[in-house]
């Protein structure tokens, strides 16, 4: 009777250390899966924004231990972008020019694994228009010239149009164009100018490009700040 209870002791120990050392590997090997790989951020470089236009960009990365939660640590996204928790960075960026910034992302574990990315964020206007020769008054003539720009990837159907306003608000056309603007093109030139009756007059140049294919317009509009003097002569 001894024996046998002494046998059935060790068996009984002998299955509790089976079970502990199972118990052990079961959790060492969820430690290692829950681990998995480095966390790496892959995102490196941003699609460039458009003023005033939606924008979505994905920040991606791969490994540590999900979920993973992103924010901007230095610098600043430009005014009407946002970075939101899940690295989707999205918005309508309401100023133009290059904004440097740097983002993080942390893991879920404890301690949480963070790494650390600095960006760029390029913010352009889809149509842009400056002044070429800026306005003024030869003779009975206001003339000048405007450079405008397609900054995207698609073809515009682009009108533009520069009128002189008198005191009277009786508006002539100084200047006329419609053509197609192709895509990424810079600074084309166009001229105007035109006689007109003496008195003063304010110019306006008004832009606007069509993008049949995805419905869409941009507009744009340059406004001297002086009034242009047509003067009688004796």
């Amino acid at each position: 009777m001894t024996l046998r209870r002494r046998t059935g002791t060790r068996i009984v120990r002998l299955g509790l250390l089976l079970g502990l050392i199972a118990v052990s590997t079961a959790g060492e090997a969820q430690q290692a899966a829950a681990t998995g790989e480095p966390l790496v951020i892959r995102t490196t470089s941003l699609p460039k924004a458009y003023l005033k236009q939606p924008y979505e960009a994905r920040l991606e990365a791969r490994g540590g231990i999900a979920p993973l939660t992103w924010e901007v640590t230095e610098g600043a996204l430009p005014a009407g972008a946002s970075l939101h928790r899940d690295g989707v960075l999205t918005g309508a960026p309401t100023e133009i020019g290059e904004f440097r910034f740097t983002v993080t992302v942390r893991d879920s574990g404890k301690p949480a694994y963070e790494r650390r990315q600095q960006l760029s964020l390029v913010v352009v206007a889809p149509l842009l228009v400056q002044w070429g020769r800026y306005p003024g008054v030869n003779g009975h003539r206001v003339e000048g010239s405007v450079l405008v720009s397609n900054q995207t990837g698609q073809d515009f159907d682009l009108t533009v149009i520069i009128l002189a306003v008198n005191e009277n608000g009786r508006a002539t056309a100084i200047g006329y164009q419609h053509f197609s603007l192709q895509k990424n093109t810079a600074e084309t030139e166009i001229p105007f100018g035109e006689n007109l009756p003496f008195g003063g007059y304010e110019v306006n140049v008004d832009a606007v490009a069509e993008v049949a294919s995805t419905n869409s317009i941009y507009r744009a509009r340059l406004v001297p700040k002086e009034k242009f003097q047509i003067r009688q002569e004796p």
